[in-house]
């Protein structure tokens, strides 16, 4: 069945009106694709029709970079910078690989929250620990399919060891450790080539389009050569997304002088390894000559300012990626290093942060700005803006429904700061993905949630049972670690993106207490 919503005001993020709101109707027909969009309009026979009195319409979130492995991990920890953070929710040493039906509910929770907030499209970074196969995958997969998200779902890889990836690491660890950690079986980049070629074959475009396999070379540090020029290669011939972390803390702008005499910028420029299919995840410590040659190749940026806060990595330089044309999108990152699946939140930090980065107002993040990284920036760091992040015509009906009859939108001002500023997911009336309600008043419509929950949370104490003894292998690991970090701290990489200098040392004994 066609749905029309009638006289809403609409947040198009189109390229005529942008991020205001106008008075318009829509038509989506029953494929779920956006057939007409104007004034005048009126419902056609048979067609299932949406009041829009009171009512905001907005293209759905997307949420450009998370990680919905860390769903097992949500509330665990506080306090640990990203090196040494992932030690515990990434674990060395001691992880079995999950079950498929773990994997599977672990997706629909992580989805299911998700799209109650307003996140119609994923773009998921799946790491399994030790490492991913195929039934792993596929489970993510059956997953969105079932509760209807659209989704990136990648298959992310790390094929260097672990102590080789961060300075002086290898160096402060006890010996047996390091022979340990490098004989673990790691992929070949041929091997992960292979790997993505089926998982192409067997999910791209599953789903009737909504779901895609994604590349996900975890960070030029922590990948062979021939994996990154590989991984990059085969996006473009599959015009898939080929996403990477790269520059996300400073520990990681010493590692690209430490290890290749170059920032990691610079390291994968010259191996060819950037593409307009290309997303930097966080992308924090570039320099201005970094930002140039990302600019220049096309390649995107996910800012995921709630992250990027609690693990203490920094403040990405926002404005500067603007004025040289770099498209941003947002993201939460996973549900440990942010604890939120809620892009709502990132909107508004993401706004309120570089406000404090300097004094000229005029070049603080604009609603706009915030919206368009929200919406249909995120779409294109994605590769999906020809299918979703705006109202238009041809497009998938991706669509968000507010009610504006709320407290968030009382007194009604600007619709568009207020839902940047104050609206915070409550006055969320329906969900939509490809044209169909699969939230309606807060309430899933493709699942039975009650019963994903109960079937999920009956696993958690066997799933805690297994994190307590990989946080236990972890702490062996954590005095080298934390002297790695702070002597990366200290060193001088030519910029700051912390809100103040270093200064004195980080103590190495505050000890860690995970949830029992």
């Amino acid at each position: 069945m066609s749905t029309f919503i009638r006289d809403a005001q609409v947040i198009t993020m189109d390229p005529v009106t942008g991020s205001e709101p106008v008075t318009r109707s829509i038509r989506i027909d029953d494929r779920g694709v956006i057939t007409a969009v104007g004034t005048g309009l009126v419902p056609e026979p048979g067609e299932e029709v949406i009041a829009g009195t009171d009512r905001l319409v907005t293209p759905g979130f997307v949420n450009a970079h998370t990680h919905s492995w860390e769903t097992l991990y949500k509330g665990r920890y506080d306090n640990l910078p990203l090196e040494l953070w992932m030690l515990f929710t990434y674990p060395i040493l001691g992880a079995d690989p999950l079950p498929a039906e773990l994997v599977r509910l672990r997706s629909l929770v992580f989805a299911l929250e998700s799209m109650k907030s307003g996140v119609t499209t994923l773009v998921d970074d799946v790491l399994e620990t030790p490492s991913q196969d195929l039934d792993q995958l596929a489970a993510v997969f059956s997953a969105y399919a079932d509760i209807g998200v659209r989704a990136n779902v990648s298959g992310h890889v790390i094929n260097r060891p672990f102590v080789d990836t961060i300075p002086y690491v290898a160096d402060l660890l006890p010996r047996d450790l390091v022979a340990q950690v490098r004989g673990q079986s790691l992929w070949t980049g041929a091997e992960y080539l292979d790997y993505s070629r089926q998982a192409f074959g067997r999910f791209h475009a599953s789903a009737d389009g909504r779901l895609r396999y994604m590349l996900a070379p975890s960070g030029p540090q922590r990948c062979t050569e021939d994996l990154l020029v590989g991984a990059t290669a085969l996006a473009r011939e599959y015009d898939a997304e080929c996403h990477i972390h790269v520059l996300e803390t400073k520990t990681q702008a010493v590692t690209g002088e430490q290890f290749y005499g170059r920032t990691l910028v610079q390291y994968l420029a010259e191996l060819g390894a950037l593409s307009r299919n290309t997303t930097f995840a966080h992308g924090i410590w570039l320099t201005e000559a970094d930002i140039e040659v990302v600019a220049d190749a096309g390649v995107s940026v996910s800012h995921n300012a709630i992250s990027n806060l609690k693990l203490g990595s920094g403040i990405a330089p926002w404005r500067a990626y603007l004025d040289a044309g770099v498209t941003l999108g947002l993201g939460t990152d996973g549900w440990s290093s942010s604890d939120t699946p809620r892009l709502h939140e990132v909107m508004k930090v993401a706004a309120l942060l570089h406000k404090v980065t300097e004094p000229d107002h005029r070049r603080w993040p604009t609603v706009d700005e915030v919206l368009r990284a929200a919406t249909i920036g995120g779409a294109r760091t994605a590769v999906l803006d020809g299918v979703t992040g705006s109202v238009e015509v041809g497009k998938q009906a991706d669509l968000l429904v507010w009610d504006l009859a709320t407290l968030n939108f009382t007194p009604r001002q600007r619709l568009d700061h207020q839902l940047v500023y104050s609206e915070n997911g409550s006055s969320l009336e329906y969900v939509m993905v490809a044209g169909r309600v699969t939230v309606d008043h807060g309430r899933l419509m493709t699942m039975d949630e009650d019963a994903i929950l109960a079937e999920f949370n009956a696993m958690l104490p066997s799933v805690r049972a297994w994190q307590n003894r990989t946080d236990a292998l972890a702490g062996t690991f954590l005095p080298a670690f934390t002297q790695a970090y702070e002597m990366c701290a200290h060193a001088d990489v030519g910029l700051n993106r912390w809100s103040a200098p270093v200064r004195g040392r980080v103590p190495d004994d505050r000890g860690l207490q995970p949830a029992r």
